[in-house]
């Protein structure tokens, strides 16, 4: 398809320029990020669940979420494939729906390598705007060489990526830390898959020197999944049967009609 230019509307409407200057400056609201196909997203209800409970908590607000959809649809126009982001933030004293459309994306391909960070996300559990430290280790990882920066806490307790989530296997289980870190949708979604594949899933304490000790690592995020092979100094052993459980189990889920 042709390159898709960037398109912001809030509220059903192109965005000004005062808008946007407002929203830049603000730092304050929560957003979901997804892949669309053909005018489909993979786990909807996930993403209007996300922003509903994130409107609740930080605006003390309900959101409808027909005329989430409706923002969404009018956003992409005809462009059926793209990276859209739906964002909840204050303009004008009020809560604003901000939906940007890029051109779509993949996953880039792995084996990713991760650096591990002294940091983590406040308020993990939302997915919130305007959180410099993520930014800064993400920078930081890559001009090191890195994929993606590794969220850790006190020693060495591994959280989350800068934009992912991490798990690991033991062979039988899939592990996702259970330090603080958001749910991520392609997280959620292989939990609801994971039962039909023979793996089961749960949370428990992963520190970075444990890493060793599991067959296979990957990371998830809205773009798909891809393979860990190394953690600092740790190079993993990339599990190609895993990866193609995993990856399959992802595939199989049905696109939502927005």
């Amino acid at each position: 398809m042709t390159a898709l230019a960037a398109r912001v509307e809030i509220d059903g409407r192109p965005a000004t320029a005062e808008q946007l200057r407002a929203s830049a400056l603000g730092g304050y609201g929560h957003f979901t990020a997804m892949q669309v196909r053909n005018g489909r997203a993979r786990g909807l209800d996930l993403h209007l669940a996300r922003l509903a409970a994130g409107n609740r908590e930080l605006f003390d607000a309900a959101l409808d979420a027909a005329a989430v959809r409706d923002h969404i649809r009018h956003a992409l126009g005809d462009s059926g494939d793209a990276s859209v982001r739906v964002y909840v933030c204050e303009l004008a004293d009020r809560p604003s729906v901000i939906v940007t459309v890029r051109p779509p994306g993949g996953m880039p391909g792995g084996p990713w390598k991760l650096q591990s960070v002294p940091y983590q996300r406040a308020v993990a559990h939302i997915k919130h705007v305007g959180d410099f430290g993520q930014g800064y280790y993400q920078r930081l990882a890559r001009g090191n060489g890195f994929d993606e920066a590794l969220l850790t806490g006190p020693e060495a307790e591994i959280a989350e990526g800068s934009i992912t989530n991490v798990g690991f296997c033991d062979g039988a289980s899939i592990i996702w830390p259970a330090a603080p870190a958001l749910a991520g949708i392609t997280m959620q979604l292989l939990d609801r898959e994971l039962p039909a594949t023979g793996l089961t899933s749960r949370r428990a304490r992963v520190r970075v020197p444990d890493v060793g000790s599991f067959t296979g690592a990957f990371v998830t995020n809205a773009r798909g999944i891809a393979a860990v092979g190394q953690i600092d100094g740790h190079v993993l052993a990339v599990d190609g049967k895993l990866m193609t459980t995993l990856t399959d189990a992802y595939q199989s889920v049905s696109w939502d009609l927005i």
